[in-house]
């Protein structure tokens, strides 16, 4: 556990300097946005098992009454994020909302409830064709399939080789999702196969314009991080500060590469929570 007295770090760069003095400047116009797995909850071998950092919650209760919005950016479904993050019914966070499903799907704390379209018909012909086709193409043993709802994940960190069963469904795991209207999102040893158009990008650029919001922060770990990192860029371009924070994480150097900060994995993020709650005062 981090301690108590957590002292806020200075960001490398000098936008997220600008960023982090905004927050703590202006923090009733601040959006603080954050990825699930692997940034709120540490990554396990088994996502069914994934459960938010013990302090992550009572870390964003202290920090949420001072801030215009906290959002949680998943490609899980809303309703799976909130039970595995403990995020219901928890007094502090009854402005948190849970954009789930890369934002097609919206939970608010203050009604319990999520919103969400239709899902898409190639996800459901993915799905039904999808074990066949893995025995087909004589896929490493240990990969296995995860049922996402709006998105269906083979994951290959269970395999022999998780890297080379990675590599070698990239392939034709694209092929099947084109057939069926669908993309791939790689991640950490994962293949999302899921509609195009949703990306946690999308869904951050949409939170922000919806608050007014005129600062943001998003702290994210992986690959599907990235479209939020370039949503934070787009906002800068635009005259809004923001501050890009990167779950600290050996598997993926690009967002280290990216972000303005890099904390070390999800107790660095209940860190660096702490710390801005204590500068908010």
């Amino acid at each position: 556990m981090g301690s108590h007295t957590d002292s806020l770090p200075t960001p490398a760069t000098a936008a997220g300097r600008d960023g982090l003095d905004a927050i703590l400047t202006r923090p009733e116009r601040a959006v603080l946005a954050f990825d699930f797995d692997g940034t709120l909850a540490p990554i396990v071998p088994d996502p069914d098992q994934a459960r938010a950092h013990p302090d992550a919650v009572p870390a964003l209760a202290a920090l949420a009454p001072k801030v215009a919005s906290v959002a949680v950016v998943t490609g899980r479904p809303a309703g799976v994020a909130v039970r595995h993050g403990g995020f219901a019914g928890v007094p502090g966070l009854d402005h948190l909302v849970v954009l789930g499903h890369y934002g097609a799907e919206r939970w608010e704390a203050r009604t319990g409830t999520v919103s969400a379209p239709a899902p898409h018909p190639g996800v459901a012909a993915v799905r039904a064709e999808l074990p066949g086709f893995l025995d087909e193409i004589g896929a490493w043993r240990g990969t296995w399939i995860e049922e996402k709802g709006r998105a269906v994940a083979v994951h290959t960190r269970r395999a022999d080789d998780p890297q080379a069963a990675f590599e070698a469904l990239r392939e034709p795991l694209a092929d099947l999702a084109t057939r069926h209207g669908l993309i791939v999102e790689p991640g950490r040893m994962v293949l999302e196969l899921r509609p195009p158009g949703m990306d946690k990008g999308v869904a951050l650029l949409d939170h922000v314009r919806e608050i007014g919001a005129g600062v943001v922060m998003y702290a994210g770990d992986d690959l599907g991080d990235l479209p939020a990192f370039a949503a934070v860029d787009k906002l800068r371009s635009d005259g809004v500060p923001g501050l890009l924070v990167c779950s600290g994480s050996e598997e993926v150097t690009e967002l280290a590469d990216r972000a303005d900060l890099v904390v070390d994995g999800p107790e660095g993020v209940v860190g660096l929570l702490r710390a801005l709650a204590g500068g908010l005062g």
